[in-house]
């Protein structure tokens, strides 16, 4: 019988083997030394073990997978926290949305009320007063000599 797959290495283990599969082994130095192995396991008496050693081996399997997932527990969880950045994501643009048209109206409120301010301050002068604008401008400049003027003149 050849011992290359698992199956048939761990039947090694499980049984005593017979005495026409001994000289089958000889040319495999690796099988040989676990059918030894087996059959010094096998005159090992059973050691004595508690009564509650199952549930000890479970509390214990228990404990360290909860140690492993609290462990595991503080790196990032990007399936869980991508829906919590979407929200937040979501809640900072329609609040910046509503500052925005906030402002703009607040502009425009002020804007109307500048215009109704300066709508009613003031009559629009005629149009008289618009033609000789200019030479009442010239009227209100303080009279200086034209240096230049005079020293042509002379």
């Amino acid at each position: 019988m050849d011992y290359h797959t698992p199956e048939q290495r761990e039947s090694l283990w499980r049984r005593k083997l017979s005495e026409a599969e001994r000289p089958e082994m000889h040319g495999q130095p690796e099988l040989e030394l676990e059918a030894r192995l087996t059959e010094a396991l096998a005159q090992l008496p059973n050691a004595p073990v508690p009564s509650n050693f199952t549930a000890r081996v479970l509390a214990a399997i228990e404990l360290d997978e909860a140690q492993s997932a609290r462990i595991s527990g503080w790196r990032w969880d990007w399936h869980s926290l991508l829906p919590r950045f979407a929200a937040v994501a979501a809640v900072l643009f329609f609040t910046g949305l509503g500052l925005q048209h906030h402002e703009l109206a607040r502009h425009r409120s002020e804007l109307a009320r500048s215009l109704s301010v300066v709508a009613s301050a003031r009559t629009v002068p005629s149009v008289d007063a618009l033609e000789n604008l200019d030479a009442i401008q010239r009227m209100s400049q303080s009279a200086h000599a034209d240096t230049e003027l005079l020293a042509a003149l002379q």
